[in-house]
């Protein structure tokens, strides 16, 4: 049976980006190994897909004695694993493991890119040192949109071919009855509510995606209190702090604690319930994203 080695540096991937994935694997004839850090996530999805779990330790940003212990740790884990195709999500994951899983001779090297280059805004520059040694050591290189393929077979100087889009794009699709309204739980539905509080005619503002300052929250906290809407809208807040990797200001916080108009939540399982309380969805981000020019393609989803 050939040994299909899943990696992230967070089981939450797992959960949320690649729900049902590792199950299908293993009902086409695959083993199937999920390796991450540690979290409490795990049992459930091991129960829900029918798959093993090794732990790895990763630590968010650059840390080398740290980032050392992981890779070992990774490589001595391939090594006794010994599975025919690795496939890594996230910079992180993708680095170390990409380059662990070729000195460790795992012949298929799969790394998904689902972010835009660092140096978007700044092609000329080429890929970062991190993004260079992922991509050398890949054998395939998987983009979850048109425009970031695109963008990356004629500015990142890896040969073309390297890279491939599945299907019409994204990581793993979406299912659409997930957001059905008629297949919401009602009592989920009154949970999330009582947990907002929304006024009769309050106007609500969503944001899902972690608190840093990169995803451009502390504009839309200070946008928001600032709107002429404030006294009659409610901003929900799906997402956790992230102080060590990304910090937002003091005063940021201070506001999303303390401001009776604004709810946060560090997670949920019922995002698609918010969703369907809500009047508007706001992507503030501040990631890198390409210069649009007409007839390029990337201003795809």
């Amino acid at each position: 049976m050939p040994k299909y080695l899943l990696l992230s540096t967070e089981p939450i991937t797992f959960k949320l980006l690649l729900s049902g994935q590792p199950k299908l694997m293993q009902e086409q004839g695959w083993e199937v190994l999920l390796v991450s850090a540690d979290g409490r996530e795990i049992q459930q999805i091991c129960r829900a897909e029918g798959v093993r779990h090794e732990a790895v330790p990763f630590v968010k940003g650059v840390n080398f004695v740290e980032d050392v212990i992981s890779f070992w740790r990774l490589f001595t884990l391939i090594r006794k694993e010994r599975p025919d195709v690795i496939h890594s999500y996230d910079s992180k994951a993708g680095f170390l493991g990409m380059i662990a899983s070729n000195l460790a001779g795992v012949p298929h090297r799969i790394h998904s890119i689902t972010e835009m280059p660092a140096n978007t805004k700044e092609p000329q520059k080429g890929l970062t040192l991190i993004e260079k040694w992922t991509y050398a050591n890949a054998t395939k290189l998987w983009v979850n949109s048109t425009g970031m393929l695109t963008y990356l077979t004629n500015n990142s100087g890896v040969e073309a071919s390297k890279f491939e889009l599945l299907g019409s794009g994204s990581t793993l699709g979406v299912d659409l009855e997930k957001f059905n309204r008629q297949a919401l739980k009602e009592n989920h539905l009154v949970a999330a509510t009582m947990r907002i509080l929304p006024g009769e005619n309050d106007f609500i503002i969503l944001a899902v995606g972690q608190l840093t300052k990169r995803k451009g929250i502390e504009d839309l906290v200070a946008a928001f209190v600032k709107s002429k809407i404030v006294s009659k809208s409610k901003l929900v807040l799906i997402g956790a702090f992230e102080q060590e990797k990304d910090p937002i200001s003091q005063e940021t916080i201070q506001v999303i604690r303390e401001h009776p108009r604004v709810v946060q939540l560090d997670s949920t399982d019922h995002v698609a319930h918010y969703l369907a309380l809500s009047d508007v969805l706001v992507q503030a981000s501040h990631e890198p994203v390409p210069l649009i020019e007409p007839g390029n393609g990337l201003h795809d989803p």
